[in-house]
């Protein structure tokens, strides 16, 4: 699995309002359906409302040039461009052998 962490910052709750948009327009929900999509969630730090952090996992690598080549990438680099925001990104490969289990309380 490959997760990409996404900060979006902005100005005046614009990363918020682009979120929301997201999320009511079905954007999300489109990229959510895409094959090999795991995880596309955004969240608010609590120490920044200027920002939103969006984590977005794939299957794999495919699963992800996939994503870059449909047609939402358009309406997504619109709304973004929209809400002037600018960007930063983490990329994280999972671990399959290691594991943290015992430190999990479920």
């Amino acid at each position: 699995m490959i997760t990409v962490n996404l900060y979006y910052k902005g100005a005046n709750g614009s990363a918020q309002a682009f979120a929301r948009e997201m999320e009511e327009s079905g954007i999300a929900a489109a990229i959510r359906a895409e094959e090999g999509n795991l995880r596309y969630q955004y969240f608010q730090p609590l120490d920044d409302p200027e920002t939103v952090l969006l984590i977005d996992s794939w299957r794999d690598q495919a699963a992800i040039d996939a994503h870059h080549a449909s047609p939402m990438m358009g309406r997504l680099a619109a709304l973004r461009e929209k809400y002037d925001l600018h960007m930063t990104a983490e990329r994280f490969v999972s671990d399959e052998l290691g594991t943290d289990e015992a430190f999990i309380r479920k």
